[in-house]
């Protein structure tokens, strides 16, 4: 057996688990953003739903496994930063998973220069850089996803390279060669799960493996069935392989998190009745069917800008608006956000007095005629062409009260099951999403999501649309509440209202129904972004003008900060520069059929670039066009990949640009008097990376080399 054993890589794992993992316990307290990821942790300690619009759910369950590894059982109360933990959290679990993977980084960055043609020296080059990189350090140390993502961003590439060089050296049918490019596309997955920024980098994966593919397409050496095996290959390790494992991500959640909890509102009544406790317990034993005769609380799909039921109650519009326009003075119909006894409605069938269910029940279809009956007043929903209170270009809804002027009463609706699969699909409780058109004027029953004034009681404003067409969530009310009524007098019917309901009926969503709505959720849920202290625009990460003080002692200047390595920043902005303009220049020279490097030279630069220059811009130049609080640690992944840029240019001079010996042996010295000074940075900021020791008010003081930097000083 013959195994090579690359000791500089061994040595810079271990330095790479040393700086990460050394002392993670400290501080024993909530450390920023711990305090947002730590809630989430909780709640999957406790099975509890939640839904969170900042990335898929791979990330948390990775930190919600080190901490069911160290016995967490969820009881903290993540309310504020430097808040101290209690004996039950294991503080060294919660942040051991993030450490190792960004102490595993470092070697990934080594491998990933060797892959892209350089020298061992260039790569122990890389991997230094990454080692003494402070702000990479801080952000490994603590329950935070950044470093995972970077982690699986890094595997992805490195594994795709490995692929590729083994393709193209002729080894491309082995099985250790194809499990490489199904580790990258596994890689991938877990990127794109851990956060959505990893998106940029799957793409750029796939722009690069496409050319490499077309290469591949054009090769006449191959036979037409390997062309095909090729192709094929590519795509179920890069395409099908990372869809099939982000739908697992969220079937395993799905699964974790059976209970109900905080988020419920937001999602549809199917799905909320799908998870244990809340509304399943409410809707337990409800009828599926709705009948002529039910008795239902009818809620907007929309949900926004809060989930609300259609409601009427004993108060009828003002005579006249504040601005003049005149109404019907018909009772008030609104959309009111809490659960109550006036949101219940009976469906009455026109040709029919009786407000109870025959028996056998007599289902409503789609197409079919109702009225629908306030159960609490008995008065019907009733539109007419009146100008709605705060949307004058819709329609007025009210409750019909006969005032004996000529205003004819106009209660007919029509049903229009929105969802249905057949023509003469049953109206179904809680699945169902349903249109109620008016039959005299074919204005359609829509939630405006307008606040009424005080006469209104602050509750949201229903108005009968006659504008809008296609399908609008805002127009689609689903039955949640359902009982089958019989009560014939309208005092019992009161008491009904009030009562259980009785059948049981089993409405178990599937999950691709689940994953299809709460992943349509997490992309269009929008919190209301608000400025953060330690907010910034991706314009000042370039030269690091802004920093984030992670953590304070309560009674010392011990303070953790992410604050990168100035040196190493304003390298990896030079090698970036330098990169462009001799990409440019040689492109603009080969285009005149002058090569100054030879041909295999210039595609190793080429790939370098695309890996590289182009993972550095795929993570860093989206943020520019995001609508969103941003701060410094989202740079990470991007200056990541242009750290890894600087050796590789630095190689390029040395090999191709300095001709003489003795260039090369003074580029050498600055080389090392460079990367002393990269040490020295590090070794000068440790005491805000790791929190200790603990420094002077004069000390601190001197730390802050720019004016933006908010360096916390407590004068004792």
């Amino acid at each position: 057996v013959k195994a090579e054993i690359d000791l500089v890589l061994v040595a810079v794992t271990i330095l790479g688990i040393w700086t990460r993992l050394s002392g993670i316990h400290f501080p024993n307290a909530a450390v920023f953003d711990e305090v947002y990821y730590g809630q989430f942790v909780s709640l999957y300690m406790k099975h509890v739903f939640f839904i969170d619009d900042s990335g898929p759910p791979f990330g948390h369950m990775i930190l919600a496994l080190g901490a069911y590894l160290g016995g967490f059982d969820g009881n903290f109360v993540w309310n504020r930063i430097g808040a101290e933990y209690s004996r039950n959290v294991p503080a060294w679990s919660l942040r051991v998973v993030p450490a190792v993977a960004g102490a595993l980084s470092v070697p990934l960055g080594y491998l990933l220069v060797v892959e892209l043609g350089c020298s061992h020296v260039a790569a122990l080059v890389a991997a230094l850089l990454l080692l003494t990189e402070n702000s990479l350090v801080v952000q490994s140390r603590f329950m935070l996803l950044e470093s995972v993502l970077v982690f699986f961003l890094l595997l992805a590439i490195v594994s795709y390279l490995k692929f590729h060089n083994a393709h193209s050296s002729g080894s491309g049918s082995s099985v250790s060669t194809w499990a490489w490019l199904f580790l990258s596309g596994a890689a991938c997955a877990c990127a794109v799960g851990v956060k959505y920024m990893g998106l940029f980098t799957y793409l750029l994966l796939l722009l690069l493996a496409g050319g490499h593919t077309w290469q591949v397409i054009g090769d006449r050496k191959l036979g037409n069935a390997t062309v095909l095996c090729q192709v094929v290959g590519r795509g179920l390790a890069l395409v099908v392989l990372p869809a099939l494992l982000y739908l697992g991500f969220f079937y395993a959640q799905l699964s974790l998190l059976y209970r109900s909890g905080p988020h419920d509102q937001i999602m549809s009544s199917a799905f909320q009745a799908s998870l244990e406790g809340g509304l399943s317990r409410i809707t337990q034993g409800q009828p599926l069917e709705v009948a002529f005769g039910s008795q239902v609380t009818l809620r907007n799909v929309l949900s926004k800008p809060l989930p609300c039921w259609l409601h009427s109650h004993k108060a009828n519009y003002p005579i006249r608006y504040e601005n003049g326009r005149g109404s019907s003075h018909q009772q008030q119909v609104t959309c009111y956000p809490y659960k109550d006894i006036n949101n219940w409605w009976i469906i009455k069938d026109p040709g029919r007095q009786e407000l109870v269910v025959s028996s056998p029940p007599r289902p409503v279809r789609h197409g079919d005629i109702v009225q629908l009956v306030h159960g609490m007043t008995s008065h019907l929903l009733n539109t007419h062409d009146v100008a709605a209170p705060m949307s004058p270009h819709s329609q007025e809804v009210s409750c019909y009260i006969d005032f004996n002027i000529s205003m004819p009463a106009q209660n007919l609706w029509r049903v229009d099951i929105v969802n249905r699969e057949t023509e003469h699909e049953v109206w179904k409780t809680i699945l169902s999403e349903v249109r109620l058109v008016h039959v005299n004027t074919t204005a359609v029953l829509k939630l405006s999501g307008v606040l009424l004034p005080e006469w209104g009681f602050r509750q949201l404003e229903v108005v009968g649309d006659r504008i809008s067409r296609g399908h609008q969530q805002s127009m689609a009310w689903t039955v949640e509440e359902h009982r089958y009524g019989r009560s014939r007098e309208q005092k019992e019917r009161e008491l009904e209202l009030h009562s259980p309901t009785q059948i049981d009926v089993s409405r178990n969503l599937s999950f691709m129904s689940k994953f299809m709505e709460l992943q349509w959720k997490m992309l269009t849920l929008k919190n209301e972004e608000s400025e953060h202290k330690y907010s910034s625009s991706p314009l000042e990460w370039i030269t690091m003008d802004t920093n984030i003080a992670y953590w304070l002692h309560p009674s010392s200047n011990a303070q953790i900060h992410l604050i990168g390595n100035i040196v190493t920043w304003s390298s990896a902005n030079l090698g970036l520069v330098v990169f462009v303009l001799l990409f440019l220049w040689y492109l603009l020279r080969r285009r005149r059929k002058i090569e100054d490097i030879p041909h295999a030279s210039w595609c190793q630069w080429t790939l370098a670039g695309a890996v590289c220059a182009g993972g550095w811009a795929a993570n860093y130049l989206p943020f520019f066009m995001m609508e969103k609080t941003l701060f410094l640690y989202h740079y990470l992944p991007a200056l990541t990949f242009k750290i890894l840029l600087l050796p590789i240019v630095l190689q390029h001079l040395h090999h191709h640009l300095l001709r003489s010996s003795l260039h090369r042996r003074a580029l050498g010295g600055l080389l090392l008097a460079w990367l002393s000074s990269v040490y020295l940075v590090h070794r000068r900021f440790c005491p805000l990376t790791y929190g200790q020791p603990v420094l002077s008010a004069a000390e601190l003081g001197a730390l802050r080399w720019r004016d933006s930097w908010d360096i916390l000083i407590r004068q004792h």
